[in-house]
C-alpha cells in the first residue's frame, strides 16, 4: 500500500487540469463552431456592464449634489459665528470705553465734591495703587512673542510642535520680576493689572482677568528702569529662550506711558473692623 502523499503527488502530475475546468474545457469542444457566446449573450454581458457603470455614477452625482448643497450652509453658518463674534466683541469695546469715560466723570465729580484738596489727592494716589485709576508716567515695555514655527524637512510644513511658544506662566513671571524692580502700575496688552488679577491659559488663549489676550505680548510698567529688570534673573532666562528656542524677546525704555485703569473690583465679603477697646479712665473716685 503506498503512502497517501506518494499517491496525491502521482495523481497530480497525471491530472495537473482541475476537473472543473477540464468539464467546461469538454463543453466547449463539444459545442457547434461559431456558437461559444450567442449574439445576445455579449449584449447582455455590456448591458449589465453598462448597468453597472449608471449606477455608479448616478451614486457619485448624488453624493457631489450632497456635499456641494450642505457646503454653502456651512460655510454660512461659520461665517454668521465669526461675525456674531466680531460684533459682540465690537460692543465690548465700545461699553468698555463708556465704562472709561464715566468712571472719569465720576473721579472728577468726586474731586470737585471734596472740600479737602488733601483728601481728594490722598484718593487718586489710592485709586492708582490698586490699579483702578488711570496713570501715566515713564518706565519699561517688555514684548513677548512666539518663535516662528519649525518647518518639517519631509513634509515642508509648519510644525505642529513649537517649544517658543509663550505660555501664560512667561507672563506671570515678567510681570513679577517688573513688580520686583519697582514697578507701580503695570499692563499687558492694555489690560491693568490689580491685587486680584489672575493670567492663565483657557484652551489655546491666554486669559489676563478673563479677557483673552494674543501675541506680541506687551507688557508695559510704570516706574522700574530698564537696568533693574535686564539684570534680573528673570530677563536673563528669556535670553536664552530666544537662542535656544528663537522666542522673540525685548526690553525698551519709554517715556509718557499711559495705563488705563481696571474694571471695577467685585467684592463678594466684607468685616467691619473691631472697635478699639476703650481704656478705664484715670482719676476720678
Amino acid at each position: 500500500m503506498k503512502p497517501v502523499a506518494e499517491n496525491f503527488l502521482i495523481e497530480l502530475f497525471q491530472s495537473p487540469l482541475d476537473p472543473g475546468y477540464a468539464d467546461a474545457a469538454r463543453r466547449k469542444a463539444e459545442r457547434p463552431s461559431g456558437q461559444e457566446v450567442s449574439r445576445w449573450g455579449r449584449l447582455g454581458g455590456r448591458g449589465v456592464t453598462a448597468l453597472a457603470c449608471l449606477l455608479i455614477g448616478l451614486l457619485f452625482a448624488v453624493a457631489y449634489q450632497h456635499a456641494v448643497a450642505a457646503k454653502p450652509s456651512t460655510t454660512k453658518a461659520r461665517e454668521d459665528l465669526i461675525g456674531d463674534v466680531e460684533s459682540r466683541r465690537t460692543q465690548g469695546e465700545q461699553l468698555q470705553r463708556q465704562a472709561e469715560n464715566l468712571r472719569d466723570q465720576v473721579a472728577k465729580a468726586r474731586d470737585n465734591a471734596l472740600a479737602d484738596r488733601g483728601d481728594a489727592q490722598r484718593l487718586r494716589e489710592l485709586a492708582a495703587a490698586t490699579g483702578l485709576g488711570k496713570v501715566t508716567g515713564d518706565g519699561v515695555v517688555v514684548t513677548l512673542a512666539d518663535a516662528p514655527p519649525q518647518i518639517d524637512p519631509v513634509t515642508g510644513k509648519p510644525s505642529d510642535d513649537n517649544p517658543g511658544v509663550v505660555l501664560d506662566r512667561d507672563l506671570q513671571d515678567v510681570a513679577n520680576a517688573l513688580w520686583q524692580a519697582g514697578a507701580e502700575a503695570i499692563a499687558i496688552n492694555g489690560q491693568r493689572l490689580t491685587a486680584t488679577s489672575t493670567i492663565r491659559t483657557a484652551g489655546g488663549a491666554i486669559l489676563v482677568d478673563f479677557r483673552p489676550v494674543t501675541g506680541p505680548y506687551e507688557i508695559a510698567a510704570i516706574g522700574p528702569d530698564e537696568d533693574a529688570f535686564t539684570g534680573s534673573a528673570t530677563a536673563a532666562r528669556f535670553r536664552r529662550y530666544v537662542d535656544t528656542y528663537r522666542m522673540r524677546f525685548s526690553v525698551k525704555s519709554r517715556t509718557g506711558l499711559t495705563l488705563a485703569a481696571a474694571a471695577e473690583t467685585q467684592l463678594r465679603y466684607a468685616k467691619a473692623p473691631s472697635p478699639a477697646p476703650s481704656s478705664p479712665p484715670s482719676g476720678g473716685r
